[in-house]
């Protein structure tokens, strides 16, 4: 079937934003008299859990603690965003390589153009405002958010919310991904799938991969979608 969308994740993906996010949490807990700070071992191993919120009752439940609530951790994840959103709009987040070429192309070649992700439609719009200049409709003509679905990654739901937002089948859009995840996320969701490791996700296992690249630039945007048409 003709090719007609290309859908992305986010982090990791679209740009290394791993980083900014455990500033953003290490920050919020801070100001919070927490007593928790992440380390870049700490964070590799929670992004084993997706979205933001289940990455910190899971590192409650894991040092055993009572505390914070889940509705204290919801308002915490609220200020991390607000946070998160304040590091990128200062500037030195890039898009990763190819990734601008590839998005021009598809538009260019008539695509459309989707997101779906774990991360909330905010995170997904400041990462668009740091490296376009523009919101994420401006760029994307759908946003599927893990807030907007009741399983994230690697549940297939975000995927199938994007497909459908589009009216297309999985068959006429190939997602890109960055982690074991989200792989797995899109292949049941029945997409074809080209993963790009991103530095917090280079180990893990992508055989199942339709095409496995280092970046974006790797190959050719034009190239790189006459694969697939």
């Amino acid at each position: 079937m003709t090719l007609r969308a290309l859908i992305f994740d986010v982090d990791g993906t679209l740009a290394e934003t791993e980083e900014a996010h455990r500033l953003a949490f290490n920050e919020t807990f801070a100001a919070a008299s927490l007593g928790w700070h992440w380390t870049v071992a700490d964070y590799r191993r929670l992004l084993a859990t997706t979205g933001g919120k289940e990455r910190m009752r899971r590192h409650r439940d894991d040092i055993g603690a009572r505390e914070p609530c889940d509705e204290t951790i919801a308002d915490l994840h609220q200020r991390k965003t607000i946070r998160y959103a304040d590091i990128l709009h200062g500037g030195g987040l890039t898009l990763r390589p190819g990734v601008q070429d590839l998005v021009a192309a598809a538009r260019d070649g008539g695509l459309k153009l989707a997101v779906a992700t774990t991360t909330s439609r905010p995170n997904v719009d400041a990462l668009c405002r740091a490296c376009w200049g523009l919101l994420s409709d401006q760029v994307f003509d759908v946003v599927a958010a893990g807030d907007e679905v009741s399983a994230k990654k690697p549940a297939p739901d975000v995927f199938l919310l994007a497909l459908e937002r589009l009216g297309l089948a999985a068959s006429e859009a190939i997602a890109f991904e960055d982690s074991l995840n989200g792989l797995r996320s899109a292949k049941a969701a029945g997409l074809r799938v080209i993963v790009t490791p991103s530095i917090y996700t280079c180990g893990e296992d992508f055989s199942a991969a339709d095409r496995l690249l280092p970046d974006l630039a790797a190959l050719p945007a034009p190239d790189l979608l006459r694969l697939w048409t």
